[in-house]
């Protein structure tokens, strides 16, 4: 952060906040060093960096304190309340008034009557400060000793989120990655380190804390960016469970914005296309079409993140992918296929009762007939679990509770083909 105000150990932390960042999926870890040479540290942090800090997530790590004093301050216009301003009126002519009140900006003028004003009319001797009407946080910690150390605290301002693209044609498919870094504060981050995590990670705050001064903040536009070399993002391995990349060289978040990164590329061991179908046994006749289905793996590991579907440059579909180990599958469907649809009989083959005339053993064959009207030959797939105590699938050993049938096939062009099944189902 640049340090607008640096007085023995007071701080103020505001303008460009040039400082280390942990970033997650919900939520950031904001990392600032400070320095003290006597016993107290005053930092005081503007309110656009307060708005989203997580409740209870603030600490002081490298300095031991006795006590801590969390206190909302005034905004800088107050500091002007009883002093000369300027206005400009809407004949373009500007006149000399007393700021009475910064709360709803009640002025005074030469003649003693009293008014309010909008700020856009104000006129100041001094440079005002990005957010004028913008209240700050100010902590107070009592030190054991003078020293240096780390503040940190968690904010759900910034966050960020892979996306992914799957591009197929005949000759293939790739996959690419882009990270998206999402700033939401009226403050810009000059970005020391920066570390990225992707995986399943729960904070709680009191919220009680974060709202506090809330709406009170004067937004005004952004200056323009000016382009900087762009940092890649690089693996740096994982840590308990949770996905670690880190930015190569520092860069800057822009107040409101998304910086986007290339991400990932990772080569794809296996793709494939194909229709298919996951259902429940029942005894009833079913009809329907078939679901366009992508299989893939890759040999990165993958944080969960949307994904859009490119054939021959084209957009087929989107869905949202979960998190996957390196190697690991990716199955996904974009929908329904109208071009191959299927009719699914079934035929009670076999029976055993007990002495009360009870149905403890049932046999009963399976059929699905596919219909394919496409151009090309298509693998068509049906996963259907079957409930029961005990479950025989065709030749396959029993199982208990639940059974899973599976049948594959290549559908040829314009033409039908069918395949069947056997299923007993025993609770006796």
């Amino acid at each position: 952060m640049r340090h607008l105000l640096s007085l023995a150990a007071a701080l103020y932390l505001g303008g460009a906040m040039a400082t280390d960042i942990r970033i997650y999926p919900s939520f950031t870890e904001v990392r600032e060093p400070v320095s003290a040479t006597g016993t107290t540290l005053t930092v005081a942090l503007p309110q656009e960096a307060w708005a989203g800090v997580i409740g209870g997530s603030l600490d002081l790590e490298g300095l031991a304190f006795t006590s801590a004093l969390q206190k909302l301050d005034a905004n800088w216009l107050s500091s002007l309340e009883g002093k000369t301003i300027y206005l400009r009126r809407e004949d373009g002519k500007t006149e000399p008034v007393i700021l009475v009140r910064a709360r709803d900006l009640l002025v005074r003028d030469a003649n003693g009557r009293y008014f309010t004003a909008r700020y856009e009319q104000l006129q100041f001797d001094v440079v005002p400060p990005s957010n004028p009407l913008s209240p700050s946080q100010t902590l107070v910690f009592n030190l054991k000793a003078p020293g240096s150390g780390v503040l940190s605290y968690l904010t759900r301002s910034v966050t960020w989120a892979p996306r992914y693209t799957l591009k197929a044609s005949d000759a293939g498919a790739q996959l690419a990655a882009l990270a998206d870094i999402r700033n939401g504060t009226d403050l810009p981050y000059d970005v020391k380190t920066t570390e990225l995590y992707a995986g399943d990670v729960n904070v709680q705050g009191r919220p009680e804390l974060e709202d506090m001064g809330a709406g009170r903040a004067f937004t005004t536009a952004a200056a323009p960016v000016m382009p900087a070399p762009a940092p890649k993002i690089q693996d740096a391995g994982d840590l308990r469970g949770l996905y670690r990349y880190a930015l190569s060289t520092p860069f800057t978040l822009p107040a409101n914005s998304v910086v986007t990164l290339p991400f990932l590329a990772p080569r794809l061991s296996s793709f494939e296309r194909y229709v298919g179908l996951n259902t429940y046994f029942s005894t009833e006749t079913q009809e329907g079409t078939l679901s366009r289905f992508y299989r893939f793996k890759a040999d990165d590991r993958l944080p969960a993140g949307p994904i859009t579907v490119r054939e021959e440059g084209r957009i087929v579909g989107q869905t949202n992918i979960g998190e996957t180990r390196q190697g690991g599958e990716v199955n996904f469907t974009l929908g329904n296929d109208p071009d191959v649809a299927y009719t699914r009989t079934v035929q009670r083959t076999g029976q055993v009762k007990d002495a009360k005339g009870n149905a403890t053993r049932n046999t009963y064959k399976v059929t699905y007939l596919f219909e394919s009207s496409k151009t090309r030959q298509v693998r068509a797939e049906v996963t259907e679990r079957i409930g029961g105590r005990r479950i025989i699938i065709d030749t396959a050993a029993p199982v208990q509770n639940q059974g899973v049938a599976t049948i594959k096939v290549d559908v040829p062009a314009g033409g039908k083909v069918s395949r069947s099944f056997t299923v007993v189902v025993d609770n006796s």
